[in-house]
């Protein structure tokens, strides 16, 4: 169990090197933030698509109408939260005035972290049934937790001037992903069993499935309105797909 709650620990630590970026040195380009989150986009498509769900599909004691119902479940959990749920968004704070800035960084934190937090639960999850995908998905998450640490942190510090507020707001939405991986170590670790594993991989599919559609893809556009993020997901799902051809051929070896 501990290789995956490592990972998880260190996806969600990623969100602290888009922190420091935001509040020295100089902001990567929009371009560049827009393909790293169609980049993360296109592997978690990949991977939820091409490998949990049809993994969890062929489980044993598994039943389609249960794996489907999983996936389904996830995708319709997930965006029942993020409606139900008050939150705002990245691309949101940069136009918050001092005023009411906290409360901006609080709905903001609060948005991030309503994503981050299923996040860390996937990469625990998948880590525990299979290492390379998890490599995968802990991959994905750190390269857009990145773009999301620097979308807090930089506006929080140019409206503030305060390094610490700016790290502490950036900072509280990567510790969810890290809480989400600890609550799937603590719970899974005792219940675990072939059909439980199954049905969260296929619910965990779902969530990510919709992460990526509901969240990065169109974020990655409002970063850069002037690129089109689909090359980002395609340059995703061509690496993380060349990846698992060359783990599946090492294994063979």
């Amino acid at each position: 169990m501990s290789i995956p709650l490592l990972l998880t620990l260190l996806a969600g630590g990623a969100t602290f090197i888009g922190a420091f970026l935001g509040i020295i040195g100089q902001r990567p380009s929009p371009r560049l933030l827009g393909f790293s989150l169609g980049f993360a986009a296109g592997i978690m498509l990949l991977i939820a698509l091409m490998e949990m769900l049809p993994a969890a599909l062929d489980a044993p004691g598994m039943s389609p109408v249960l794996g489907y119902g999983m996936f389904v479940a996830g995708l319709m959990g997930y965006f029942a939260l993020d409606r139900l749920l008050p939150h705002a968004h990245p691309h949101d704070l940069p136009s918050a005035s001092p005023r009411n800035l906290r409360r901006t960084a609080i709905l903001l934190t609060l948005g991030i972290s309503l994503h981050n937090f299923p996040e860390g639960i996937a990469t625990y999850v998948t880590a525990s049934s299979n290492i390379e995908l998890g490599l995968g998905i802990a991959l994905a998450v750190a390269l857009h937790n990145i773009p999301e640490g620097l979308a807090v942190a930089g506006p929080v510090y140019a409206a503030t001037g305060s390094k610490r507020k700016a790290l502490f707001w950036a900072g509280i939405s990567g510790c969810a992903e890290i809480l989400g991986g600890v609550l799937a170590w603590l719970i899974l670790g005792s219940l675990i069993s072939p059909v439980l594993m199954a049905a969260i991989m296929a619910a965990v599919a779902g969530i990510m499935v919709a992460l990526s559609v509901d969240e990065l893809m169109p974020q990655a556009r409002a970063i850069d309105p002037d690129s089109n993020p689909s090359y980002g997901v395609l340059c995703g799902m061509s690496v993380m797909g060349l990846s698992l051809v060359v783990l599946q051929a090492m294994d063979f070896a």
